[in-house]
């Protein structure tokens, strides 16, 4: 393999420091990649193995949804503080900083990864502290600040892939739409910072009430969506009926007065709602929310 280092890859880093800094911490620092594009932008990979593969299996440790991403795609493959990629004869090839591979190609810090058609992985060693602070800015990047849950930007992107994946394997998707009642006359009558502590609480007992892989979002205001995964519309409901009542149940108190909120639902769902896009599987589940609220609030529907 040539050591030969890239000066403008590496932007007048040089290799052998960069090597010398890693041996001088022994395994402190490890191999990562960091999604820059596409569905799981954001998101950080830790090579713990001796060896990775990226695609989109469900037995990959690195596991990427993109329709232009092989089930086993790429293997990384790290040693003390040096790693190499191959690719593993998938559809669409990979690429090195543009360049598509044909052997087993050395990375350096910093190198660009692309797999599939919208995927972009930036390849680099990573030490706790590094760890952290990519962390604290992803949660900033992608989390709304009131209510700690996922932000729409987020939602949208982590849909639009479960909706692919969806339709790919002929597995089931639903999303609810959560809006919680009168929320304006809260607002107005008990002040905005009221409001917020509500609404935050609300978020908090959601979160605990889904599963981990569940994805629960502020869609804007006091709405919320939820996405859940390989469930069907009819199990479905019956979860955001459970969900109903864990809003309901849920309180703040400001100066001595307790309050809480009720939510409208509704409920929409791959395949039984053919959509053929994020926003037609968001129209339906808006349709859904808006009947719950015609028919007097505080009630699912799908």
């Amino acid at each position: 393999m040539s050591d030969e280092w890239d000066e403008e890859t590496t932007t007048g880093t040089d290799l052998e420091e960069v090597r010398e800094k890693l041996s001088s911490v022994g395994t402190k620092f490890k191999p990562c990649l960091t999604v820059l594009t596409g569905g799981a932008s954001g998101q950080l990979f830790k090579v713990m193995k001796g060896t990775a593969v990226i695609g989109r299996a469900p037995s990959v440790e690195v596991k990427l949804e993109d329709d232009g991403i092989s089930r086993s795609h790429a293997r990384l493959r790290a040693e003390t503080n040096r790693a190499w990629l191959e690719d593993m004869g998938s559809r669409n090839g990979t690429f090195v900083n543009g360049t598509k591979i044909t052997s087993a190609t050395e990375l350096r810090e910093g190198d660009k990864i692309q797999v599939g058609r919208t995927t972009v992985l930036r390849f680099g060693f990573h030490d706790d502290l590094d760890e952290s602070f990519h962390e604290n800015l992803m949660s900033s990047a992608l989390r709304d600040g009131l209510t700690k849950l996922f932000n729409k930007r987020y939602l949208m992107d982590r849909l639009d892939s479960e909706l692919k994946f969806a339709q790919r394997h002929q597995t089931a998707l639903t999303l609810l739409m959560l809006d919680l009642d009168h929320f304006k006359k809260i607002n107005d009558t008990n002040g905005h910072l009221a409001g917020d502590m509500l609404l935050s609480t609300v978020a908090t007992a959601l979160l605990r009430a889904v599963r981990n892989e569940d994805v629960v979002a502020r869609f804007g205001g006091e709405e919320i969506a939820i996405v859940l995964r390989a469930i069907g519309v009819e199990a479905a409901a019956h979860m955001a009926e459970r969900l109903r009542k864990v809003v309901e149940q849920a309180e703040v108190e400001i100066d001595g007065k307790k309050l809480r909120a009720t939510a409208s639902i509704g409920v929409a769902g791959y395949p039984s709602t053919p959509a053929k896009s994020v926003e037609e599987l968001i129209e339906a589940a808006d349709k859904a929310l808006y009947r719950a609220k015609a028919d007097g609030r505080n009630r699912v529907c799908r």
